[in-house]
């Protein structure tokens, strides 16, 4: 739950306020240029995701009536990594010619950012409503363990158990994503 000191950040953000936005770059800022130095990026890179991030939230709250549910440097800095790693599967996707620099549609970029992060935030609130039971499968599964390594990690007798766990938890999270009253604004573009 966001507190007294993030709507202060948030308000600071909106309103143009250098003291707050000071404190922004200091909470976050390092945070991200971690990341993104730790995920095949450069300093330069941190500076365009966290730019970019603030705009957005910015572009964000003042077009719908956006409230913040985590602590803002948590929202900031989720919303880096899920930029950065579009970002990456964008360069490895792009074929270039040599001497052709690809022009970006910087509007269209910031509006399908939003659009990614509003996907990101109906998953994690409907991850949320999960079983404690689902919630552990699942993460094993999306970080790539086999089904062998799940059996081992928890108290399943076979890797046929799992596997239907599996796929009854996925069939739970895809049926709370449906049913929600923002799934069908954030699949129809």
């Amino acid at each position: 739950m966001p507190t007294k000191k993030d709507d202060y950040l948030l308000q600071s953000l909106l309103q143009g306020d250098e003291k707050g936005i000071a404190e922004i770059y200091k909470q976050v800022f390092p945070k991200v240029v971690s990341f993104i130095l730790k995920n095949k990026g450069q300093y330069e890179d941190a500076e365009d995701i966290f730019h970019k991030v603030l705009i957005q939230l910015t572009t964000r709250t003042k077009v719908q009536d956006f409230k913040l549910t985590t602590s803002f440097d948590g929202y900031i800095f989720g919303a880096c990594k899920n930029l950065w790693r579009r970002e990456l599967n964008k360069k490895k996707k792009r074929v270039t010619k040599e001497g052709i620099v690809e022009r970006v549609d910087e509007d269209e970029d910031l509006a399908t950012a939003i659009l990614d992060q509003e996907r990101w935030e109906l998953y994690k609130e409907c991850f949320g409503k999960l079983s404690e039971n689902c919630k552990e499968i699942l993460g094993y599964f999306f970080n790539k363990l086999s089904y062998k390594e799940i059996v081992a990690k928890t108290s399943y007798t076979s890797e046929t158990v799992v596997r239907q766990r599996v796929f009854k938890c996925k069939s739970k999270l895809s049926e709370h994503i449906k049913t929600d009253r923002r799934f069908k604004s954030l699949t129809e573009l």
